[in-house]
């Protein structure tokens, strides 16, 4: 008996040994399951950021070029960029400054939109939300009302405001909701309305990217009317008539106001300047939407006229008639011309296609990522050179100091010292430094070069600032995390952003934060998703990852030439192969983007049996959106790569926003974006394409029809909607 006894003891050791060794087995598996995720999240978000920043990064050369263009171009050629100046120092029509902006708009019997009365009541907002969550739009005439009743608050408020945590239970803070209304509702859902017991701050990058941007600022607009002591909007970077031509708020309201469109914008872009930049919660926590930099200063934020501050793409004038080139010409005879180009703008396999950039910079402006914290680091990104006035690339001298411009003059470069700043560009990096900069783990402060606008901060720059005014915390949004929070800064800089499935179906969380008298920030996360719900764990990150890899692939087909002789380079003999290295040292000095391409390298090219990579594998699985006008290959790549800068160049001509532009506006432009690029693009060409895209020989080219053709899609895609119209 005690022999079974003993046997059956045995076979429970060995069958928990199984056992144990089963789990073991399991838990192996999970973790390298969770591994193999892990590595995947983390370059589909950086395949997703890196191509965001990059886009900005874009749309801040773009600007800065017409500004270049703007201050400049008179002086040296004698005729001034009127197109131009419309974009960037706009006329405000006086009407919109009266009440007449609106009243003599008339509301048809028709109209089955909300009705609302100034001043507004809880049951006007009501009505607002009631109407976009059906899908129906505002009337033009209380668009224009809205606007104008927000500007004359606006007008009243400090740039900094100073709220108490002593008047109510909890502080509620958001952070950019980019035109997704449905986050907007979700949070009001679960959090509850704004009022006098529930006040919101909202910290700016309520419009762009999202298809709800015109419903998303109306709703918070109302409320700051009907609670302006318990709602408050911070301005974000997205809050910017320049950043709106490109990422859609602009697009969005000439849609959808085909007649007042453009009086709606004109009141939106004066809004937008008005606009506080700081909220301080009880003298303790600072919430701005980027950033701040080693030059920050809160008095003298308190002190700019914000207004004037239309755009922070818009550098504050500072032509070369400033400067005195005659006498600087002469001193420059005996120097030797330098380039000044960022290193970051440079191509190794592109030909140096583009020309050299003029970089503003004060005498202790730092240019490395290593730079000491006391060096002021605002930055955007240089302008291009326009081709017409530019010289060719001269050899760099390290011995040139940096505060010293190379300015094209008659036929060479001449060395200009640089005045120092005047006070309206002292201001205007302020709010610059405010509205893009972006915190880093290293000590110090640099320029944003990823961004092209602001700076890094380091933890040694946030709590000199916290310390010199006696603060504890700094909350800031401008950056999408997963979570929908960060913390960082050993705890002292909170980044929190309210838009969740930014990027893609799942790829992220938003959350909001919720501060009482203690003034200790509790998170609150939340997904909007109709099908997120339904998907496993591995389905969610292979929507996110195909996303990704899709506009990465979009991406290497745009840059395909330049792309092409990097690899000839290293393939003398075209055999079609590189190796691994080889493809991926050419694709980051190509593209810039930062990423692991050998890790990518499987999702992107195919291998050849000997192990090197068949680099035209790259490009198989994408092309053009539709079948290409008469027009050259070189032209048709630069058309795919620039296709957004030149769509943004098109709307300034645009005025009616029709979609249609004449034949000689259509020439127009290409010398804009010719000058834009430095490239020489023969009038000739731009002719033959500009008759090629005539369709019905009228005189008018429908641009919006033209620019499709120069859409990248992928050729899976195009299978399918033939396979759905069979």
């Amino acid at each position: 008996m005690g022999c079974g006894t003993s046997v059956a003891t045995e076979m429970q050791v060995k069958q928990l040994e199984t056992a144990m060794k089963a789990a073991v087995l399991i838990q192996r598996w999970y973790r390298r399951y969770m591994a193999r995720l892990e590595i995947r999240r983390r370059y589909t978000w950086n395949i997703f950021q890196s191509i965001e920043y990059a886009g900005e990064q874009d749309q801040l050369q773009l600007s800065s070029f017409f500004t270049y263009m703007l201050d400049n171009f008179t002086h040296l050629n004698g005729n001034g960029p009127d197109l131009i100046s419309q974009l960037l120092d706009p006329v405000i029509d006086p009407w919109l400054d009266r009440e007449t902006c609106y009243k003599t708009i008339p509301i048809p019997e028709s109209y089955t939109g909300p009705r609302i009365l100034f001043p507004l009541s809880v049951s006007d907002t009501n009505a607002l939300l009631s109407a976009f969550k059906e899908q129906q739009i505002l009337h033009a005439r209380y668009v224009l009302q809205l606007l104008y009743e927000s500007k004359k608050l606006l007008k009243q408020m400090p740039n900094i405001v100073h709220l108490s945590t002593s008047y109510t239970k909890e502080i509620t803070i958001c952070g950019d909701l980019h035109g997704q209304l449905d986050d907007l509702l979700l949070i009001f859902y679960k959090n509850g309305l704004p009022s006098a017991e529930t006040p919101y701050i909202f910290n700016g990058d309520f419009v762009d990217r999202g298809k709800k941007s015109v419903e998303v600022v109306i709703l918070l607009l109302a409320y700051l009317l009907l609670y302006p002591d318990h709602m408050h909007l911070n301005r974000g970077n997205h809050e910017d008539h320049i950043m709106n031509l490109r990422y859609g708020f602009t697009k969005e309201v000439t849609q959808k106001y085909k007649t007042h469109g453009h009086e709606i914008l004109q009141l939106f872009q004066d809004v937008f300047s008005l606009l506080p930049i700081a909220t301080v919660i009880d003298a303790k926590i600072l919430i701005v939407h980027g950033g701040i930099s080693d030059q920050t200063d809160l008095e003298l934020l308190s002190s700019i006229e914000r207004h004037k501050v239309k755009s922070a793409l818009r550098f504050p004038r500072r032509s070369l008639e400033q400067l005195d080139i005659g006498q600087s010409h002469r001193l420059g005879k005996r120097m030797r011309s330098t380039d000044i180009s960022r290193p970051s703008s440079s191509r190794s396999y592109n030909g140096n296609h583009r020309t050299p950039t003029l970089s503003w910079q004060d005498s202790g402006a730092s240019t490395s990522s290593s730079s000491s914290s006391s060096s002021s680091c605002s930055s955007l990104c240089s302008p291009r050179t326009p081709s017409c006035i530019s010289p060719q690339t001269y050899p760099s001298s390290p011995s040139t100091p940096c505060n010293i411009l190379q300015v094209p003059f008659l036929d060479s470069l001449s060395s200009v010292p640089l005045p120092s700043p005047p006070q309206q560009e002292r201001e205007w990096k302020q709010i610059v430094d405010i509205l893009w900069s972006d915190p880093k783990t290293q000590e110090g402060c640099s320029p944003n070069s990823f961004r092209g606008g602001g700076c890094y901060f380091g933890p040694d720059v946030t709590q000199r600032l916290l310390h010199k005014h006696g603060l504890q915390l700094l909350i800031r949004s401008h950056e999408c995390k997963q979570e929908g929070y960060e913390l960082c800064h050993s705890g002292r800089v909170i980044t929190i952003f309210s838009a969740s499935n930014y990027y893609e179906e799942g790829s992220n969380r938003g959350a909001y934060i919720k501060l009482g008298k203690e003034l200790v920030p509790r998170f609150y996360q939340y997904q909007v998703s109709r099908t997120t719900r339904r998907l496993t764990l591995t389905q969610r990150f292979r929507a996110a990852e195909g996303s990704a890899l899709r506009a990465l692939k979009e991406k290497l087909f745009a840059h395909r030439s330049e792309l092409m002789t990097g690899f000839l380079q290293y393939d003398p003999n075209e055999t079609g192969c590189v190796s691994i290295g080889e493809w991926a040292k050419v694709l980051e000095s190509v593209l810039r983007l930062d990423l692991p391409w050998r890790t990518l390298r499987p999702h992107l090219v195919h291998l050849a049996p000997d192990g090197s990579v068949e680099y035209q594998s790259c490009f198989e699985d994408v092309g053009p959106g539709a079948p290409l006008p008469q027009v050259a290959p070189n032209l048709a790549e630069t058309l795919f790569r620039y296709r957004t800068d030149i769509e943004i160049i098109f709307n300034i001509i645009d005025k009616d926003h029709s979609g249609l532009i004449s034949i000689e506006e259509f020439r127009h432009t290409w010398r804009l974006f010719s000058a834009h690029l430095g490239v020489a693009i023969d009038d000739r060409a731009i002719d033959e394409l500009a008759r090629s895209i005539d369709f019905n020989k009228d005189g008018s080219i429908d641009f919006t029809e033209f620019l499709e053709a120069f859409r990248v899609v992928h050729k899976l895609d195009i299978k399918d909607h033939h396979l759905k119209q069979g």
